[in-house]
Formats: structure tokens, C-alpha cells, sequence
């Protein structure tokens, strides 16, 4: 697409149509950027009516990773997200989750008033010091889809944001038998099954939708996704229709291209790229191995090798301590804090100097930390993690749909505790709820909540007021 849209910028044809910047070079101080930035024209094809460049385009995605159809995401992973669960999901419907699932999949529950039934993922201890989000057991989904019949859709992200996987072709293999869809977010796995010594993708794997962020892992722009569809029980049109509805009615070619630049680039340079990627996590893993104070977790837990999880031992220190750390004093910005891990993305696109400060970063906190150890205290073990106490979830007395919409008031937090939440809480990233509307604050949610906003971690749907006061919606009490 980029040769076609250069070829547009050097001719003659003068646009007289949107954008109002006309390609004009004295446009702004943006203009810069904008030369190859057009509207749906003659000759140019249309995302939401694909017959040319686009389909074009769309069909080597499609090709690279193995799908029967794929579309081009403008609006993100979320916009994939609420498409998929609204063409999956009859409305009013039921649609089994699980609970680590972004806030994408609880506004589309919301807009599609959906009952959620949860799958709870298990717990992993790296090295017994905190908890972490774990897969989803394909035992869990069978059995809950033998106790409600009703269920018309699961919904399973894998890889997490922490790199984990699920067993999805076992789980694929279980919907498929009870005639149920499986959607797959896999956002963060868009580098999957495309090299020999990466995990298998969820396309090739059996999920009926799948949804990819080539942005997240993948040499693309920020807000660009592809969705996948395959097999019999998905209807496409009826996807097709929902894609058109979620996603803008002007979308970018500069996005789209930047999509179709990259699906290029993994062709030509694949096998390079995350024979890289593979290489700089294998150096990572071997030049920290032994540090005392920090570990990073392996592949044995660890399956996505762009995440490295940069973890503390013995609570030595927090996962926003080393977050503040590695940014303010290594000058490396990390992705997210956890409790008691920061968490690097990297990629084949990293430099050699890059990864060797990282590792040179890890190394030189681990000593001062080291240093800094009082041996005569108790070790201290971590609880936790970065989605909210030990992995339980609250309990729920009103669907979303219906807790959102309700009259809601402003409490203390500290008051909280058995009220009904009016509103979404949630770290970001990862953006999963710690509590959604309709579901009951325990002691031991107010207590984790607190503890995110002392570490003055990005707690979204709790308020603090200017004289520090902390209020979260509740709905209204009957009385």
C-alpha cells in the first residue's frame, strides 16, 4: 500500500476532497507526516468494502498467519474485541470468560447487555515470591460449558499481558464439541507460530476468532490490529457488520499501510527478526541468572519471549520501586508495574545497546539492593499481583449492563466494604478490573486498592479528591 500511496503524493492529481491539510507541505508542523494521508477515493479502495488495494493487503495477512479471512483493525484490539463478542454473542446471551480479560470485553458485555459467566485462570509463584495471572484450564471450560447449555461463546486471552499461554487447541477442540465459538485475545501474541522457535498462534490452533495487535509486538503504528475469522460457526457477515459499526467511517491509510508494511517486512526479514528477539531473551535469562535480589522468570513460566518480567525476591523491593528505578535512574521506560515486577517488552527490532543496558541496568540494581539488605529482617513474601489480590474476583448481584447504568454515589473507600460498585476500577495497563459495576467490595479488594494508589500506581475509576480523600461509585441504597 505505501507504493501506491507514494505514487498518489508525486502525481498530478490535486485533492480537491478530505483531508482539509491537502498534503500541503506548509500545513502545520505535522505536515511532515501527512504526505500519504488520504480519504477512501477513486482507485483506493475502501476498508469497510474491500475489492483492491486493501483486500490486497488484508489477503497477505491473511496468508501469513494461516486464517480463512482477516480484516484490518484501525481502532485497535478493542475494536476487534467488541466486534468479535457482538457477532458471537446473540444479545441478552451468555458468554463465558476469563476474569483477566480486558475492559474491551466488559464494555462489549455492557453495549450487548450479556450475563458473564468467569473462568478463573491459576495461580503461578515465580520462585514462591508473588502471584501472577496463570493459564486457563481446560478442565474449567469443559466443565462449566456441561453445566449452562446456554453458553454461546468463550472468551480467552492468551498470551496474557505477562506472556503466559493457555492449552488453546485443547480448548478450541471442547467449544468446537459443544458447538460453542472460541474468541482468542491474542493482542499481545501477534508474533506467534511465525517463526519455528515461537508458540503456536491461536488461528492455526483452532480458535474460531482471533485478534491481533501487530502494534504491540511488530514493527506497525500504535492502534493497529487485524481480526481473524475461520471455521463454520461464525457469522461473517454478521462480524463484518459489527467491524463496520465499531471501527471510524474515515479510517487511516497511513495505519492501514503501516499494517500492510509491516505484514511485508516479517515476509522478506521474518526468520532475522525473531531469531533476534529469541537471542536477546536468551541473553537476558543468562546474563541475570545470578542476581540475588531480582530474577526474571523463564520460559518455563514465561512463553512469549517478548516479555520480561523484571521480578523482586523476597520483597526486597516493589514492582513500582524497580518500574521508578529503571526509568528516572537507567533512563529505560518499562511497560507496566506489578506488584512485585516491572514488565519490559522487547522485540526483534530492539537494539544490541538497548538490551545491553537493560541487562547492565538489572545487574547493577540487584547489587545495590544487595547492598541495601538488613539480613536481620525476615524475608518478607510478596502477595499479590498486578490484577488485584490473589487472583480471586468479587462476587457480582447485578449484571454490568445494569449496575452501569444505575443511580451511583461517591463513597469513602474506607466505608465501602459491602457496597455494590458503580463503576469499572482497574490498573492500567492492563487495563483488567479490579471490581466491575455491579459486583461487591470486600475488605480484602478496599485493602489492595488502597495499597496500588500508595504506590502511586495508575488506579483508573478511583477518585482522590484534592485534600486526598479516596472515593469509589457505589450504587445508591434502596433506603
Amino acid at each position: 500500500m505505501k507504493k501506491e500511496l507514494e505514487s498518489l503524493r508525486d502525481s498530478d492529481l490535486y485533492p480537491f476532497h478530505m483531508p482539509g491539510h491537502k498534503r500541503n507541505p506548509d500545513a502545520g508542523a505535522m505536515a511532515g507526516y501527512m504526505d500519504i494521508d488520504i480519504t477512501e477515493i477513486d482507485d483506493y479502495d475502501n476498508l469497510h468494502d474491500a475489492e483492491g488495494i486493501i483486500l490486497e493487503a488484508e489477503k497477505r495477512a491473511e496468508r501469513l498467519y494461516g486464517a480463512k479471512e482477516t480484516h484490518f483493525l484501525v481502532n485497535g484490539s478493542t475494536a476487534g474485541i467488541l466486534s468479535a463478542v457482538s457477532a458471537a454473542v446473540s444479545d441478552g446471551g451468555k458468554l463465558l470468560a476469563g476474569r483477566n480479560s480486558h475492559k474491551a470485553l466488559y464494555h462489549a458485555a455492557y453495549l450487548r447487555q450479556l450475563e458473564l459467566k468467569y473462568l478463573k485462570p491459576g495461580k503461578i509463584e515465580p520462585g514462591n515470591y508473588g502471584i501472577l495471572w496463570g493459564k486457563i484450564d481446560p478442565g474449567e471450560v469443559e466443565e462449566s460449558l456441561n453445566i449452562d447449555r446456554d453458553i454461546e461463546a468463550v472468551f480467552i486471552t492468551s498470551p496474557t499481558y505477562d506472556g503466559i499461554s493457555s492449552d488453546i487447541r485443547a480448548i478450541a477442540e471442547i467449544c468446537h464439541n459443544h458447538n460453542v465459538i472460541l474468541i482468542v485475545d491474542a493482542a499481545h501474541g501477534a508474533h506467534f507460530g511465525l517463526y519455528k522457535g515461537l508458540p503456536e498462534n491461536a488461528v492455526r490452533e483452532g480458535a474460531d476468532i482471533v485478534i491481533h495487535s501487530v502494534h504491540k509486538t511488530l514493527a506497525s503504528m500504535t492502534q493497529t490490529a487485524l481480526i481473524h475469522v475461520q471455521g463454520k460457526l461464525v457469522n461473517r457477515e454478521r462480524l463484518r457488520r459489527y467491524l463496520r459499526i465499531y471501527q471510524s467511517s474515515s479510517p487511516s491509510y497511513v495505519l492501514m499501510s503501516s499494517i500492510d508494511s509491516c505484514i511485508r517486512d516479517i515476509e522478506s526479514r521474518g526468520d532475522e527478526i525473531f531469531s533476534r528477539l529469541i537471542g536477546f531473551k536468551d541473553k537476558i535469562l543468562k546474563e541475570t541468572k545470578d542476581c540475588k535480589k531480582l530474577f526474571i522468570p523463564g520460559k518455563d513460566i514465561v512463553s512469549d519471549p517478548c516479555k520480561v518480567l523484571v521480578c523482586a525476591k523476597d520483597g526486597a523491593i516493589t514492582g513500582q520501586q524497580i518500574y521508578d528505578i529503571l526509568r528516572l535512574d537507567y533512563k529505560l521506560q518499562p511497560e507496566m508495574a506489578g506488584d512485585f515486577y516491572s514488565l519490559m517488552i522487547i522485540t526483534g527490532y530492539d537494539t544490541d545497546e538497548g538490551i545491553d543496558r537493560l541487562i547492565a541496568a538489572i545487574k547493577d540494581l540487584d547489587q545495590k539492593l544487595i547492598k541495601k539488605a538488613d539480613d536481620r529482617n525476615e524475608p518478607k513474601k510478596a502477595s499479590g499481583n498486578s490484577y488485584g489480590g490473589a487472583g480471586d474476583y468479587p462476587k457480582a448481584l447485578f449484571p454490568i449492563y445494569k449496575a452501569w447504568d444505575a443511580e451511583s454515589e461517591l463513597m469513602d473507600i474506607s466505608a465501602a466494604g459491602g457496597r455494590i460498585s458503580g463503576e469499572f476500577i482497574n490498573l492500567y495497563p492492563p487495563g483488567i478490573p479490579l471490581i466491575a459495576p455491579g459486583e461487591i467490595f470486600t475488605k480484602e479488594l478496599i485493602a489492595d486498592i488502597g495499597k496500588y494508589i500508595n504506590a502511586k500506581m495508575n488506579v483508573q475509576g478511583a477518585f482522590i479528591t484534592e485534600n486526598g480523600e479516596r472515593k469509589v461509585s457505589v450504587l445508591k441504597s434502596a433506603d
